[in-house]
């Protein structure tokens, strides 16, 4: 995991630089980069960085090149990861009186039930009682599929017939919720292609009657560039307050989390790593930094 970023930055700092051959190198990252999954607004951010760091002076010795760039690269990673805003749902929960409401976002493959009986089992774990709303009435396997999910973590998931309204759907999970005094409320929704203008507007619909309190897209973390679209579509029509990575155990490069938090200034907040309910591990910063800059 993380082997492939690791090495391209890796490679870059260990080489020789000199002034003529800095845009040669900078070049060369940026094709590394693309190829490892960041996005070219992503790769263009951090080359830029580079070169803005040394405009103006002298290459010097091998040593001290070498510490000028591990540190930017660092400077770099370490803004782009940082969010406008952290989240932390459990205290988030713990704040509001109401039901804390949670809608999923993301297309079919990623592990978007999956992940939301993960959350379900996570937070069940730390005392809250939960409902899920079946609200993909797009496809009648989808609510097979959550209701299956939610009855191996032991929560009850409110459902209506297929095609039904989906917003209607939400808000029978919340007045349940309300009425049971229930402390989450977990909210699904299609996954059609994010450039069905139908979906936009289904899912548009269900944040005006649901008011979610957190927005979560699930993004594949192998699906590269396809997931950075998918995140900067959703933000676009819907808004994302938070971003959850999957599939992080398989070969994923790295380059996804650091594209997605670019684009979308949100944090990342857990990424799974198996297809266990347990399977989902807050996303440490420092580590994933720590972890693809161990170089020099």
């Amino acid at each position: 995991m993380l082997e492939k970023l690791k090495n391209t930055f890796s490679s870059f700092v260990k080489k020789t630089l000199t002034e003529k051959k800095l845009d040669d190198a900078i070049n060369d990252l940026k094709l590394l980069l693309l190829s490892n999954d960041v996005a070219i607004d992503t790769a263009d951010e951090i080359c830029n960085r580079i070169v803005e760091s040394f405009k103006g002076e002298q290459i010097g010795r091998l040593k001290s090149t070498q510490k000028k760039l591990f540190e930017t690269l660092k400077d770099t990673i370490t803004e782009i990861l940082t969010p406008e805003e952290e989240i932390d749902l459990i205290a988030e929960i713990k704040k509001k009186s109401e039901p804390y409401v949670i809608l999923f976002l993301g297309v079919n493959g990623t592990g978007k039930t999956t992940t939301m009986a993960k959350i379900a089992y996570f937070l069940k774990k730390h005392g809250f009682s939960i409902v899920a709303a079946a609200a993909d009435t797009f496809r009648a396997a989808a609510i097979e599929q959550l209701s299956y999910h939610m009855e191996n973590v032991g929560i009850r998931v409110i459902k209506h017939e297929y095609k039904s309204d989906p917003a209607s759907v939400a808000y029978d999970a919340i007045e349940h919720a309300k009425a049971k005094n229930i402390n989450v409320v977990l909210i699904d929704t299609a996954g059609r292609q994010v450039t069905d203008k139908n979906l936009m507007i289904e899912i548009q619909k269900i944040c005006r009657i649901a008011q979610p309190d957190c927005r979560i897209f699930v993004g594949d973390s192998l699906a590269g560039n396809d997931a950075l679209f998918q995140a900067k579509e959703f933000k676009k029509h819907v808004g994302i307050d938070a971003n959850i990575l999957t599939k992080f155990d398989a070969d994923a490069k790295g380059g996804a989390a650091l594209s997605i938090s670019f684009e979308t200034k949100k944090p990342i907040i857990f990424l799974g790593t198996g297809q266990n309910y347990e399977n989902l591990d807050p996303f440490n910063r420092d580590l994933f930094i720590t972890n693809i800059l161990e170089i020099i």
